[in-house]
């Protein structure tokens, strides 16, 4: 497998970390220099974006279908459940990330770390309301789908939350979060990158 990535994307990071913990062995490349948008890597994505994932004949792009892909070729149940309740709660938590995730603590990142305009009152609220719906559900269990164990649905979401001190928030307020975040931190696999919230720094 070959994934093309940058080494500061959170989604990026959620790929990385996939294949980490499923044990998966990938070449990495990161395009520079605007290779992203270059006609060799838009046969490849045509939006021109990391990151992507070229698994034999099989072409990947979007961190939410990345894992996708990965969850049903790799992952087995449990990462990925077979059973269709299971499932459904993890393909809602991928679009959060893409949603919810993506309009909140990532917009927030970009803007303080990269400089990036955005409607910051709107992040910012997006941001708080995504992190009361998670400290909700994570003050009761301890992983996002029904608490038993962690799923593709935690590597989604995690890495703009553990990266959202990046973007100005302050995570103290949320100590389920927090206690999730160091859960993640501790899976066999875990890597960091620069930047994310550490449960051994914040102790």
């Amino acid at each position: 497998m070959k994934l093309y990535h940058f080494p500061l994307s959170g989604n990026s990071h959620k790929v990385r970390l996939a294949l980490s913990m499923l044990g998966l062995p990938y070449e990495a490349e990161v395009p520079s220099g605007g290779a992203h948008k270059a006609p060799e890597f838009l046969k490849l994505n045509p939006f021109g974006q990391v990151p992507v994932l070229v698994d034999g004949a099989v072409v990947v792009r979007d961190s939410q279908a990345i894992l996708a892909y990965l969850g049903q070729r790799y992952g087995g149940d449990a990462w990925w459940p077979r059973e269709a309740g299971r499932l459904a709660q993890v393909v809602a938590w991928l679009s959060t990330a893409a949603n919810e995730v993506a309009h909140g603590p990532n917009l927030l990142r970009l803007h303080h770390k990269f400089g990036r305009p955005i409607d910051l009152a709107a992040a910012q609220a997006r941001t708080a309301a995504l992190l009361a719906v998670l400290e909700g559900v994570l003050a009761s269990q301890a992983w996002l789908v029904d608490g038993a164990a962690p799923t593709l649905a935690d590597l989604a979401v995690y890495p703009y939350i553990a990266l959202a001190p990046e973007g100005q928030v302050d995570l103290s307020p949320y100590p389920a979060v927090q206690a999730w975040l160091g859960r993640v931190q501790a899976l066999p696999g875990h890597g960091d990158m620069p930047g994310t919230w550490s449960a051994k720094r914040a102790a």
